[in-house]
């Protein structure tokens, strides 16, 4: 299937909207706004052109990254991932909206920097757990493997 990927620039529009699924899976969704600028020859001025707001959909671990991380409104973002095209009516009037289903989401380091740290799955092993794994590795390496009935015997 082919898909539409994308990746914009801008700036968070509206506070993240952080949720977990009925069946388990956190699920973020947050307002991007993006204004084009094209500079006028005519004036020597940058103008601003329409502002595009998407609606961008962070699922999983993404969504849970993000929700850790400050992205309050108004912060310069870069997101990548699949763009959907809405068509819905309302009112008598065919209306659109475009979303992207984020792949990457993350500060745009043109604007500012960034403390980058690593997602932590699950936390770290306690003693009782690190002494049970050594123990366990300790004696697998020590062990010769059983033989097996139906393996050919070395002559």
């Amino acid at each position: 299937m082919n898909e539409a990927h994308i990746t914009i620039t801008g700036w968070v529009a509206a506070e993240p909207r952080y949720t977990v699924t009925p069946n388990g899976t956190p699920f973020l969704a947050l307002r991007v706004g993006c204004t084009p600028r094209r500079y006028d020859r005519q004036t020597g001025q940058w103008q601003d052109v329409e502002t595009l707001f998407v609606t961008v959909n962070c699922w999983r671990s993404l969504a849970d990254n993000v929700n850790a991380s400050e992205f309050p409104r108004g912060t310069p973002v870069l997101v990548t991932g699949r763009l959907r095209v809405r068509q819905y009516e309302r009112d008598g009037h065919w209306r659109f909206s475009a979303e992207i289903e984020a792949t990457t989401l993350g500060p745009d380091l043109l604007r500012g920097t960034a403390d980058y740290r690593p997602a932590q799955r699950g936390g770290p092993l306690s003693e009782e757990d690190r002494q049970l794994a050594r123990d366990t590795a300790d004696e697998w390496a020590l062990t010769a493997p059983a033989e097996e009935e139906n393996e050919p015997k070395a002559a």
